[in-house]
């Protein structure tokens, strides 16, 4: 299967919006804008979690994780898509579609997890705080944090090589910005069954499973900040959990706008279905993981005052003579 797979198929075509050339000058701008973003909002939340001993809880060390996550999983992608937007270089090796494959389906359910481990972080901490020190042990979070990492990559490992393990028959060309499982899985001129089983497995365990940790939990914290008596303490409370909540909202929002749309959608016409999958995909790939430090910068003071004080003290730094 692998020799067929090399002699037939070995590079890949990525459409992108190549049928709509005004609008690829727009989404480079746009993307680039978007890219610097990400890069910046998510390396300073990384390192105000580091350096700020007020954000040394599992709440931020799981945030640093997740800023971590956006900044390798855009930098999988985005590169190259900025690339074929302004040089229309489409191509893309057979390797390199199954790297970038396996580092965005990794990304995602890495992503998924954490999430749910956030919202578990949450609900102990207002549902049972005194007990909080305990249960979200340091041993304990790290702990989940790399079963997180571990189980995506896992996963990611499982589905890349059951979806580049199939023979293509020179059918190359992807409808797609880039290697995404589904366009890929299209393209194959074999029985997909097997790749629909396992994802379907999969799609149970990183995304129904966190999806019932997170919705349990916040329905423990919800009845628990009904029942305080202080409009203090839930405004605190829900203050706490307000932009997790936003993240999860927007991140499976756009996660089940892109996988579970009605099948007659795909009957509005090529170029249709092109364009809208192209504005979909940059949603889910740059806008989602550029709002996650904006959401959490915006909505949490310990978080804005850290920044803060690391920029007054670089300030500070340079103002020294030297």
């Amino acid at each position: 299967m692998d020799r067929i797979n090399r002699t037939f198929v070995n590079e890949f075509i990525l459409l992108g919006l190549s049928g709509y050339p005004k609008l690829e000058i727009i989404f480079f701008a746009v993307i680039l804008v978007m890219y610097l973003v990400i890069l910046i909002g998510n390396s300073v939340l990384i390192i105000a979690s580091i350096f700020d001993s007020h954000l040394h809880t599992p709440m931020y060390f799981f945030l640093g994780n997740l800023s971590f996550l956006d900044i390798c999983y855009t930098s999988s992608s985005v590169p190259s898509t900025l690339v074929s937007l302004i040089s229309k270089k489409r191509n893309i090796s057979f390797s390199g579609c199954a790297m970038q494959m396996f580092l965005g389906f990794a990304m995602g359910s890495t992503e998924c997890f954490l999430l749910g481990m956030m919202a578990f972080d949450r609900y102990v901490a207002i549902c049972n705080p005194l007990r909080y020190p305990v249960i979200m042990s340091k041993v304990v979070y790290i702990l989940m944090a790399s079963v997180s990492w571990l189980s995506g990559g896992i996963n990611s490992i499982v589905q890349t090589s059951l979806a580049m393990r199939l023979p293509f028959c020179e059918n190359n060309i992807i409808n797609h910005f880039l290697c995404e499982i589904l366009a890929v899985l299209k393209l194959a001129c074999a029985d997909i069954s097997l790749n629909i089983v396992t994802l379907a497995v999969s799609n149970m365990a990183f995304l129904i499973l966190p999806l019932l940790v997170i919705f349990f939990s916040y329905m423990l914290i919800l009845s628990t900040i009904l029942r305080m008596n202080s409009a203090t303490g839930r405004h605190k409370a829900f203050s706490t959990c307000s932009a997790h909540l936003t993240v999860v909202i927007i991140f499976y929002g756009t996660i089940f706008f892109m996988y579970a749309k009605p099948k007659s959608q795909d009957l509005l016409g090529q170029d249709n279905l092109q364009a809208r999958e192209g504005l979909v995909s940059m949603f889910y790939g740059v806008v989602t993981p550029m709002l996650n430090p904006i959401i959490y910068s915006l909505r949490n003071k310990d978080v804005k005052a850290a920044v803060k004080y690391l920029l007054s003290q670089k300030s500070v730094n340079q103002l020294r003579p030297k």
